[in-house]
């Protein structure tokens, strides 16, 4: 176990993944970060895009996150992120529809909040799509 990190991937409702693992690369808010055991403790931003997380020499299982927060021990990791889908999971069509929805309340929005939170979640579909590729 010296050689692994203990890696949970939480969403606001459930605990997605709870396991030890080889190694963690983040999407973080200052770039992309490896997580391995022994890392120094840090808590970073997350943004969104895609998580991977390796094990015992398995093919990298790629994960998209809608970004979030991480925090680092020397023996844990957690991500937490309000939305994360296994790459292979992406359905481009779901999220083309999701992407002109959203582009059509955002012609539609009547406050500066409003539009904010359109054009974030706007970019953080078009992210998902661009994982999907």
């Amino acid at each position: 176990m010296a050689d692994k990190i203990a890696f949970e991937l939480v969403s606001p409702d459930r605990l997605l993944i709870s396991e030890a693992v080889d190694m963690v690369t983040i999407p973080g808010g200052e770039g992309d970060f490896g997580v391995l055991a022994g890392h120094q403790p840090i808590i970073s931003t997350v943004r969104p895009g895609i998580l991977e997380v390796q094990n015992e020499g398995a093919a990298v299982r790629r994960i998209f996150v809608s970004g979030g927060f991480a925090e680092v021990t020397n023996e844990r990791c957690a991500v937490m992120t309000e939305e994360a889908i296994p790459v292979e999971d992406i359905n481009r069509a779901d999220i083309e529809q999701r992407i002109k929805d959203t582009d059509e309340d955002l012609a539609a929005a009547k406050s500066d909040h409003e539009r904010a939170t359109l054009e974030v979640r706007l970019a953080t579909l078009k992210d998902m799509l661009q994982a999907a590729t």
